[in-house]
This record gives C-alpha cells, structure tokens and sequence, in this order.
C-alpha cells in the first residue's frame, strides 16, 4: 500500500521524536512521584488499590494516588508510541535493520520497566530498586536518542570522523558517565526524597560523603569532555565533531551547576526534578554527539577497503 508507507514515511522522524520526548517525560513525572512522597499513592501493582486499576475515591492517599497512576498511565503511553514507531518503520524504512533492532529493544525495555516498577511498589520503596529503576529510563532515553539521530545518517558501515584516541577518549567518557549516574542515584537514595513521608527507605549511607564522591565523579567527567571537545577540535574530519562535543560540555556545565545550587540550598524540590531532568539531556546530547562524530562510509572506500582486504 504505497500511499500508507508514503504517510509512514512523513510522519516517521515526528514518532522518533515523540518516544524520544515521552522517554524523557517518564523519567520527570516519576521524579514528581518521588518529590511529592507519592511512590506509594497506589499501594498495589498491577492494580492502583485491590480490586480496582484505577484509583478510587475512598483511598486515603488523597492527590498522592492521582500524581502515581499518573506516573503508571505514562508508562502505557510509552508503548503505544514505541509500537507506532515499530509499524512505522515497517512501513517506510524496513530495510534499516538497525532502527528497528533499537526500536524492539525499546518495547522489550519498557514492559521491563513497568515490572521493575511493580516490584518497586511491591517492595516499599526500596532505594536500591528506584536507583535501577531509574538508570533503566537512562539507557531507554538512549536507545531512543540513537534512533533519532541514526535516522538521520544513511544505512550502513560508519567511520569515525576524529583521531583513534579521540574515539577510545569517548568510551572512556561513556564509562565515566554511567558512574556518575550511578553515584546519582545514591545519592538521592540516601537523601530525603524518598518517595513516601510515611515510611522513608534510604541506603544508609551518609549524604554528604557520597555527594561529595559524585561530585568527584563529575570533576573527572568534566575534564573527560573538555579533553574529547578539544580533541575532536583539533582532529575532526569535519566540523561536526567539535560542535557536537561543544553542547556537551555546556549542559555538563549547566548540570554541574544545578547540582551544587540544589546541595547548597538543602535539595528543594524544583531543583531536584531540574536535575533529573538535565541527566536526561545530557544523555541525548552524549548520544548525539557520539553519533554526529562518526559519518557513513561511501561506496568508493567500500570498494578500496575490499580490494586491500582481498590483496592481503
């Protein structure tokens, strides 16, 4: 049906876009679940109360059940939205095995999310579930940045536009970043939003030692990127690199800040879910940027590629 995939293809970057943008979403209305103590507004999974899947008037959670199965709604919409991307590239691009691959992952991943989610409930709020909670949307926002950008390049064999150790550079900065996710994670587990007033779970651990590893964490992640943007600067192939790399350093720059405001003035609110917020960016913006440095490579290299192949 030509006219079905021609639709399929025009509305194919908005739908990308869209599961990028609801990816993103999830991860604040769930920092909204936690920043109002509503973790626990719907006190069963799957259901919102025993008996009933949505919540009802004679809960005693008041608003709390509201912002919840709000949160939980969310989480269907996002499978909707990575099933119509999964149709949509079907129909437009099918021969882009790799888009789709990612797409399947990005189903598989969100009906993992909302089991995670129930065992969250289902285990009170245990920190250490919300932190994997958490770090799961980190890797889906991912993912589903990767689509958008690598849908953009043609198909293909890709070639990075930047020296060899500009490249092992960014992995080193990709490592560096999960940690500070992680060590992110801890530490909002071991501060005082724990997602429910009534019954805190918190890590143990002191706040304020492991704030301070995370911003130590960050220190190294800073310098990692400023050394990526200049090498990338000096290196690249093209003036993408360094551009990419550039926007980087900036929202790492803005979060940094952002995180030492919201320390220094006792973690309110507004700043906390602003902070969840700039992990998400800055995770599309590292996946933007690790794409952007690489380029396709074109059909003559292919054949000259082969030919020093089959010569040795």
């Amino acid at each position: 049906m030509p006219q079905i995939d021609s639709v399929a293809r025009t509305w194919l970057p908005h739908i990308l876009l869209l599961n990028l943008v609801v990816e993103i979403g999830i991860v604040v209305t769930g920092g909204l679940v936690r920043l109002t103590g509503s973790g626990l507004g719907c006190p069963t999974w799957p259901q919102c109360v025993p008996g009933s899947y949505v919540p009802t008037v004679e809960q005693e959670e008041g608003f709390h059940k509201v912002i919840e199965f709000g949160n939980r709604t969310l989480t269907g919409l996002l499978g909707f939205v990575a099933l119509a991307l999964l149709i949509a590239l079907f129909r437009a691009a099918r021969e882009r095995r790799e888009l789709i691959l990612g797409t399947v992952v990005v189903l598989v991943g969100i009906a993992a999310q909302a089991i995670v989610g129930g065992i969250t409930v289902l285990t009170g709020l245990n920190p250490w579930i919300v932190a994997f909670h958490f770090l799961c949307s980190m890797g889906l926002i991912a993912v589903s940045s990767w689509l958008v950008w690598r849908h953009r390049q043609p198909p293909g064999r890709m070639r990075s536009l930047v020296h060899p150790l500009v490249d092992r550079t960014i992995w080193a900065l990709v490592a560096v970043a999960a940690v500070v996710l992680v060590l992110g994670t801890i530490v909002t587990g071991s501060g005082p939003h724990s997602g429910d007033a009534e019954t805190p779970a918190r890590t143990g651990f002191d706040p304020r030692t492991i704030s301070w590893l995370h911003a130590d964490a960050v220190m190294l992640f800073v310098g990692i990127v400023v050394a990526v943007w200049l090498g990338a600067r000096l290196t690249q192939r093209s003036p993408g690199p360094a551009s990419a790399w550039w926007v980087v350093l900036m929202v790492t720059l803005a979060q940094g800040l952002v995180g030492y405001v919201q320390y220094l003035t006792k973690l309110p609110e507004v700043l906390v879910l602003a902070h969840m917020f700039g992990a998400s960016i800055l995770v599309v913006v590292i996946v933007r940027a690790i794409v952007l440095t690489r380029e396709p490579v074109a059909a003559d290299d292919h054949a000259s590629l082969e030919e020093t192949t089959s010569r040795a």
